[in-house]
């Protein structure tokens, strides 16, 4: 085999065991489309901040021929979906396929490196069925990131997993340890469980990040239905029952992790609590230990704005960030035809459209969101985006919603093609980054920690991550938590009253009548921010916690 993985850097002290971190998706850069939202945000800084500790770490994943959708709209500016074939020059294809069984049949899958001087990355193998020996069906296992069709699902988690192990083995690359974010590649475990032969064994050799904090957003499925598609490896249901144990006749995804797992990680303290009462009553489950999300810095932020903090230059920092707003404001311009103000607040709300996101909140008492949009003395500035799963109704309801809404507004709109490089923009542009879930549905939520970076105030709902950074008025500003017993609607009326008097009698006045605080405040934001939620702190604490636990 002339491809012999050799890692282009010496190892960092502490950094030295070999480690391959399984993930369905990766954010590393804008050409590269193969992430959908959080999870491959965190995988991104994650690789990045691994080549940056210089870290024994690999990275395995799937190449996803149309990504996971290109957002553009339709002629009346709603949401459309288009589906668009990627092509990258910049990978590598390796010079040998490797074969997994899917409902008994062999399928290949082509091998991609992406080179860690591309992107300054980890180095990552990329997995496709795009072969020329599979039939349709094969194809279509790496067509779409999270597909609807839960058998191409399950192919997925099985080329992920099964395949991930056997590119490992092909280029005789010996890891330690197997890293999984979120269980997709659960199929690895029995991949592992064939060749060593007990679950304790393969404990020895895994470990396993949890995101979801609601036990309806943990997947299980039907033994037989996977059984029948291969993804326990060759084992039995009865086997797999004995091994793992089966949750009330059906397959736990996440439960089998935390059963499979030396150890798991939260990615919040918060998240972490709420692990524990989730899985708790649970038994053979791994401790689950919190470590929270963080982003790479160098990525992500601004260097102008960078130095302008590192000299405490409050003047530097009025007029980088005004340059940035101008950046953003032609890019709205372009997409809505819209001007904006770089001297007006500019709010931003850009996510995953989701339910539980809230993405209309400040808009919920219309006539008051009016009044904030239509003082002339106080102008403001709101901008959405983000990208909904397709197959969300709600959340592309909400999102065309908006549109329609939005029209009659000179100073609010919404962008499509949320993705790296307009989150960047957004970060940069914004000088508030609105976030606004239903406590306590946000794991982490990391969106608002680049924002922090890049001079951007954080105004967020008590939940995820703000838990360990928010100090009202400090740093950013924090909506007093509702009482989550109460109806989704109470909640929902609770925050949206706290969110508007926040903005109406804090953020707004200081902005305009007090920009030397709020200067300041920024300032101890991006301090704040530094300390703790860079990726290079999580990656450290990965090894430290985790791998070398």
């Amino acid at each position: 085999m002339s491809f012999k993985l050799k890692h282009p850097y010496k190892f960092g002290k502490g950094y030295e065991k070999p480690v391959a971190y399984f993930s369905m998706e990766f954010a590393i850069d804008q050409p590269l489309k193969i992430y959908s939202g959080g999870l491959g945000f965190l995988a991104g800084s994650h690789m990045r901040s691994a080549y940056d500790l210089k870290q024994n770490v690999v990275g395995i994943g799937i190449l996803w021929k149309y990504g996971y959708y290109d957002q553009v709209r339709k002629h009346n500016n709603e949401l459309d979906v288009l589906w668009q074939e990627r092509h990258y020059n910049f990978l590598q294809e390796m010079d040998f396929d490797i074969e997994v069984s899917v409902d008994n049949h062999p399928v290949k899958a082509k091998v991609y490196y992406l080179a860690p001087e591309v992107f300054g990355t980890a180095p990552i193998f990329l997995l496709s069925t795009d072969h020329p020996e599979n039939d349709h069906l094969a194809h279509t296992i790496t067509h779409k990131l999270y597909d609807n069709n839960i058998a191409t699902r399950i192919a997925q988690y099985i080329l992920l997993g099964v395949g991930g192990a056997k590119v490992l083995e092909a280029l005789g690359h010996e890891v330690d340890m197997y890293h999984f974010n979120e269980a997709h590649a659960l199929p690895a475990a029995f991949r592992l469980l064939e060749k060593l032969g007990s679950v304790e064994k393969v404990k020895e050799k895994l470990v396993f990040t949890t995101h979801t904090p609601v036990k309806a957003g943990n997947e299980v499925n039907d033994p037989n239905f996977l059984h029948k598609l291969g993804f326990f490896n060759g084992f039995s249901i009865q086997e797999i029952d004995e091994l793992i144990g089966l949750d009330q006749g059906m397959f736990n995804h996440t439960l089998a992790a935390l059963r499979l797992s030396k150890i798991a990680n939260a990615v919040s303290k918060k998240h972490q609590q709420v692990s524990n009462e989730m899985w708790g009553e649970f038994e053979n489950i791994c401790d689950i230990i919190p470590i929270t999300n963080a982003q790479n810095q160098a990525y992500w932020t601004d260097k102008e704005l960078e130095k302008a903090y590192d000299k405490r230059n409050a003047k530097k920092f009025v007029k980088r960030k005004k340059e940035l707003k101008n950046e953003l404001f032609q890019l709205v311009a372009d997409q809505t035809g819209k001007i904006l103000d770089p001297n007006a607040l500019t709010i931003v709300w850009a996510r995953r459209f989701a339910g539980y996101k809230r993405a209309d909140l400040i808009a919920r008492d219309v006539a008051r969101f009016e009044r904030l949009l239509n003082n002339k003395d106080y102008p403001v500035q709101v901008i959405w985006a983000g990208k909904p799963y397709p197959l969300d109704h709600s959340a592309v309801s909400t999102f065309n919603w908006l549109v329609h809404f939005t029209r009659k507004y000179h100073n609010a709109t919404i962008l499509t093609g949320y993705e790296l490089s307009l989150s960047a923009l957004m970060k940069k542009g914004s000088d508030v980054w609105l976030n606004n879930p239903r406590i306590p549905l946000e794991a982490s939520g990391t969106s608002g920690m680049t924002a922090a970076m890049n001079g951007s105030l954080n105004f967020s709902t008590n939940d995820g991550w703000i838990l360990e950074f928010g100090e009202h008025g400090k740093n950013g500003f924090v909506i007093p938590e509702a009482d989550t017993s109460a109806p989704e609607g109470e909640q929902d009326q609770w925050d949206a009253d706290h969110m508007m008097r926040i903005l109406e009698e804090e953020i707004v006045p200081m902005y305009y009548d007090d920009h030397d605080r709020w200067v300041e405040v920024n300032f101890q934001s991006m301090e704040d921010v530094n300390k703790y939620f860079r990726a290079s702190r999580m990656a450290d604490e990965y090894y430290k916690k985790l791998y070398n636990h």
